[in-house]
This record gives C-alpha cells, sequence and structure tokens, in this order.
C-alpha cells in the first residue's frame, strides 16, 4: 500500500509541477520573467525524477531499506542530480523576483548567489558523498547544504522584502521558508530515523504550492490582457 501511495503521489507531483512549468512558459512566452519561473519549475520536477523514479522503484521491490548495489548507485545519482536541480531552481527564483518586479539589482548579492551556487555544486560534485553506493557521509550531507540554505535564507528574504504584498506572490517567502524547514531534518536525522524521510512530502507540497502561485498569476496576466 505505501508503495502505491507514495509513488502517486510522486506521480501526480511531478505532473503538476511540470505542468505549471510548460503553462507559464506557454502563456508568458515574451516575458522574461515568467520564462524564468516556467523554466524553474520545470528543470526542478525533471531533476526530482531522477530520484523519485529509484525510490519508486524501490519502494515496489521492497528493497529501499536495503538496496542492492545497482539500485542503490542510481539513488544516489539521483540524489545527486536532484541536490544540483534544486539549487538552479533557487537561481532562477531569485533572477525571477529582480526581473517580475523591477527591482534594482545589487552587484554584490549578484556575487554571493552566484558563489553560494558554485561552492554548493563542487561540494555535492566531490567524491566523499559517496553518490555511488548512496551512504554519503553525515558530515558532508551537511557541509553540502550549508551554501544551499544560505541561498535559500537570501531568496527568502528577497521574496519578504519584494514580493509580500504582490496578489499571488505574498507567501512565496513563507512557502520557501517551509520547503527548508522541513528539509533540514531531513539532512540531519533522516540516517538515524527512517521517519523523518517523511517530511520531504510536505517540502514537496511547498513546491507545489510555488508553481501554482505562478500558475495563477500567469493565469491572472492573461485575463488582464484580453
Amino acid at each position: 500500500m505505501r508503495a502505491y501511495m507514495e509513488s502517486g503521489f510522486y506521480i501526480v507531483y511531478f505532473v503538476l509541477i511540470v505542468s505549471a512549468g510548460i503553462f507559464v512558459c506557454c502563456k508568458q512566452k515574451n516575458n522574461r520573467a515568467f520564462l524564468l519561473f516556467g523554466l524553474a519549475c520545470i528543470l526542478l520536477g525533471l531533476g526530482d525524477a531522477f530520484h523519485l523514479v529509484p525510490r519508486a522503484v524501490g519502494l515496489f521491490s521492497k528493497s529501499l531499506d536495503n538496496p542492492d548495489k545497482n539500485l542503490a548507485m542510481w539513488l544516489g545519482i539521483g540524489k545527486l542530480i536532484t541536490s544540483i536541480t534544486m539549487t538552479v531552481f533557487y537561481v532562477l527564483l531569485y533572477y525571477f523576483i529582480y526581473k517580475r518586479y523591477d527591482v534594482k539589482r545589487n552587484k554584490i548579492l549578484d556575487c554571493l548567489v552566484w558563489f553560494l551556487t558554485a561552492t554548493r555544486v563542487v561540494l555535492c560534485a566531490l567524491p566523499q558523498n559517496n553518490w555511488l553506493t548512496n551512504s554519503s557521509p553525515l558530515i558532508w550531507g551537511i557541509a553540502r547544504n550549508i551554501p544551499f540554505v544560505v541561498l535559500g535564507v537570501l531568496v527568502i528574504v528577497l521574496a519578504f522584502m519584494y514580493l509580500r504584498h504582490k496578489k499571488h506572490f505574498q507567501l512565496l517567502w513563507l512557502a520557501i521558508a517551509l520547503s527548508f524547514g522541513f528539509y533540514i531534518p531531513v539532512v540531519v536525522w533522516a540516517s538515524t530515523a527512517s521517519w523523518v524521510g517523511m517530511l520531504m512530502i510536505p517540502k514537496t507540497i511547498c513546491y507545489l504550492w510555488i508553481g501554482l502561485m505562478g500558475f495563477l498569476e500567469s493565469k491572472y496576466k492573461c485575463s488582464v490582457k484580453k
């Protein structure tokens, strides 16, 4: 039963987040800001699929808790890809905020964003993460997520400063904050308490919430034009 319910949730998430991204890109193809948002959603969904598909396979084969070498490799590689696409997702959100609301960019913040992104990608790429065996040491899990969390906090602050009074994105800062609130305990304690991994479900719902914000804003913008 767990395999069907969890895998069904993954499918719904993938279809909805990618569909939201495609909708935004198609409806706002001449708006660079919305193209960034749509691309962010599509990239997020596709990146997560690399991890969710092997996980679903493990659930149905009842080998998720003790995967064979091949499944462990794909789970690890999937986590690596997801780690990078999640990072790019927030970079795209960062630029979306600036472009959508014509906020003057800060070059220092731009440099900080790219420094955090590069640091995160380099840390993720190091062999000490043991991606091929899906057995990353806790210290490396924490290390590679430090720049990621700082990047997330930066986007949260910007979203709160510039979007909290906007029609559909007023709670974007909260959705991002909650997603990190659910994600951090998984990074720290999932290896010692497997049930903590269930927090990834509300984290994923937060991503769907973000996608819904973009969908509604794009739809509203189209209706105003008419």
